[in-house]
C-alpha cells in the first residue's frame, strides 16, 4: 500500500521519551478465525502482499531501532509480540529476535519478552524455548469449554479450547510464566464468578479481561445490519454508529468487573491472584502512573509495526490515516516524537467532553481508549465512551476497598490487610516516629498487588503491550 525505499536509517536517535511497540512479525494473519477479532481484516491493508512474515532484516532494523530510540538512562525495554498469530512465525525467528537483542543490547538495560498467543501451537519445543529465555506470555481464553468455544474457533468454525488447554499444560510443564486474557463480550458477560473460578482452577494467576466493543460508522442507520445494531436509547450513540450483538453492554461490564471483584475479596484472594483491572486501581490510588494507556491521561506511547515496517498510531487504529511510516525511511524515534503522534496522543486528553472534565473518576479513566467515543453525553456532547457507565459503576464500587488497601500499604502493611485497617491505625498512632515512615511511591517500591516485587518487575511489567486478543 505505502512505498518504501531500501535506504537504512544508520543512526537512529533517542526519543524523548520512553515508548513500547506492539510487533506484528506475522501482520493479521492468524491460524483461527476468532469471531470478533479486529485485527484479521488488516490484511486489506497490503493488497499485493503474499507473506506477511516479517524478514530479518526488517527485523534487526526494528531491534535495533527500539533499544536504540529509547532515551538515555532507559533502565528496561520490553518487546511485545502479537499478530495476528505470533507463533506461526516459528521458534527460529524469536532466536534471531534473541540474537539482535544482544548484538544491539545498551549497557545497563534490561530487555524483556512478552509474547500474546491463542496458545493452540504451543508444544514441548516451545515450551523449553520460552522457559529458557524467560518470555511471560499472555494466553487467550475466554472461559470454560462451552463459553470459550462460542466465539473462539477454527477456520473450520470448530472449537479451540482444547488445543488452548493443551498449550497451557505445556506452559505449567516447562515453567513458562503465563498470564490469561479473556475478551469479555456479550455472551460470558453473564457469567463472572464462573469465569473467575474456571481460571484459578486452570493455574492461572494474572487475569487480563478485555471488553468488546466492536461497533462501525455506517450512512444508513436506524436498521439491524449482519448482526450490528443501532440502539434507540438515552445518551445513544452518535449518528451513523452501530455496534455488533457480540458487544459487551456497557452496564454488563461494570458488572463484570464489580462481581469478578467481590469474587476477589470473598475468596480473600489478594496477593494471590491478580487482576489487572485491580492492580491499575490500586496503583493508581497510592499514586502510581498508569501502566495501560486505557487509563492513562494521554495515550501514544504504545503504537504498532506491521511485519513490513510500517508503524501506526495504536493497533485500534491501523489504517492510512494514522500511518506514521517505515522503519526503512525514518526511525522509530523520529516517528514518536513526530507532530502527528504527538497530536495523537495528547488528543486523548484534549478532546474530553465537559462530561468527563466534571466527573470525580476522571484520573481514573480519562474518557478510556478514543476508540471507544462514540456516545453522547446526557448534555448531548460527543466524545462519551461506549463503556462510561460501565467504568463509574466499576470506580463506585471498589474505590473505597482501594483506599483502605492503599493505606494499608502505606503504612508498611499488606494491601489484604484492608479489614484490620483501623486496629491497625489505632496501633500505629502508638507507634514510634521512625515506625510511621510512610512508603514512598515510585516504580523502585514494593507493588501494591502484594506480590513483594518491584512495581516495575510486577504490575508495572504484566501491564505492557498484553492487552489484545
Amino acid at each position: 500500500m505505502f512505498g518504501h525505499t531500501d535506504s537504512q536509517v544508520k543512526h537512529p536517535r533517542s526519543a524523548k521519551e520512553v515508548f513500547h511497540m506492539l510487533a506484528k512479525p506475522i501482520g493479521p494473519v492468524c491460524n483461527i478465525d476468532c469471531a470478533y477479532c479486529f485485527y484479521l481484516d488488516k490484511t486489506k491493508l497490503y493488497p499485493e502482499t503474499k507473506s506477511f512474515k516479517m524478514n530479518e532484516a526488517t527485523l534487526e532494523q526494528y531491534v535495533q531501532q527500539y533499544i536504540q530510540g529509547q532515551p538515555a538512562g532507559t533502565p528496561e525495554v520490553t518487546f511485545g509480540w502479537q499478530g495476528g498469530e505470533p507463533t506461526m512465525m516459528g521458534i527460529p525467528f524469536f532466536e534471531n529476535v534473541l540474537k539482535y537483542q544482544k548484538k544491539h543490547h545498551r549497557q545497563g538495560m534490561a530487555i524483556k519478552n512478552a509474547l500474546q498467543t491463542n496458545g493452540t501451537l504451543l508444544n514441548d519445543n516451545w515450551g523449553k524455548f520460552l522457559h529458557e529465555h524467560n518470555f511471560l506470555l499472555g494466553i487467550s481464553i475466554d472461559g470454560p469449554e462451552a463459553i470459550h468455544n462460542i466465539f473462539r474457533y477454527d477456520k473450520k468454525q470448530r472449537g479451540t479450547f482444547k488445543q488452548v488447554m493443551q498449550g497451557i499444560e505445556i506452559c505449567q510443564k516447562h515453567e513458562v510464566e503465563f498470564n490469561t486474557l479473556t475478551v469479555v463480550q456479550s455472551h460470558n458477560g453473564d457469567y463472572p464468578i464462573l469465569i473467575y473460578d474456571f481460571l484459578k482452577e486452570i493455574g492461572s494467576t494474572f487475569f487480563q479481561f478485555i471488553p468488546i466493543v466492536e461497533h462501525s460508522f455506517q450512512q444508513e442507520s436506524g436498521k439491524e445490519t449482519d448482526g450490528m445494531i443501532f440502539p434507540n436509547q438515552e445518551n445513544a450513540l452518535q449518528p451513523g454508529f452501530a455496534v455488533h450483538q457480540r458487544s459487551v453492554g456497557s452496564e454488563q461490564f461494570g458488572g463484570f468487573l464489580n462481581q469478578i471483584f467481590d469474587r476477589w475479596l470473598e475468596k480473600n484472594d489478594i496477593g494471590e491472584i491478580f487482576v489487572r483491572d485491580f492492580e491499575m486501581m490500586l496503583g493508581l490510588v497510592m499514586g502510581f502512573p498508569s501502566a495501560t494507556c486505557v487509563n492513562s491521561e494521554t495515550c501514544g506511547h504504545a503504537p504498532a509495526i506491521e511485519h513490513n515496517g510500517d508503524l501506526y498510531s495504536c493497533d485500534h487504529f491501523v489504517d492510512s490515516e494514522y500511518f506514521l511510516g517505515n522503519t526503512s525511511e525514518r526511525s522509530l524515534a523520529e516517528m514518536m516524537d513526530s507532530p502527528q503522534q504527538t497530536k495523537f496522543g495528547t488528543d486523548k486528553r484534549d478532546s474530553l467532553p465537559q462530561f468527563c472534565l466534571d466527573c470525580d473518576f476522571l484520573k481514573y479513566c480519562w474518557g478510556a481508549c478514543p476508540k471507544d467515543r462514540i456516545k453522547f453525553t446526557p448534555q448531548k456532547e460527543k466524545g462519551l465512551n461506549y463503556l462510561c457507565e460501565g467504568y463509574q459503576a466499576f470506580y463506585s464500587h471498589t474505590e473505597p476497598y482501594f483506599q483502605k488497601m492503599a493505606e494499608c500499604l502505606r503504612m508498611g502493611y499488606l494491601a489484604k490487610d484492608w479489614k484490620k485497617l483501623e486496629k491497625l491505625k489505632r496501633a500505629a498512632r502508638k507507634a514510634s516516629p521512625a515506625q510511621k515512615q510512610q512508603v514512598r511511591v515510585g516504580r523502585n517500591v514494593t507493588c501494591p498487588c502484594g506480590s513483594g516485587k518491584k512495581y516495575k518487575k510486577c504490575c508495572g511489567y504484566r501491564g505492557e503491550g498484553m492487552a489484545k486478543p
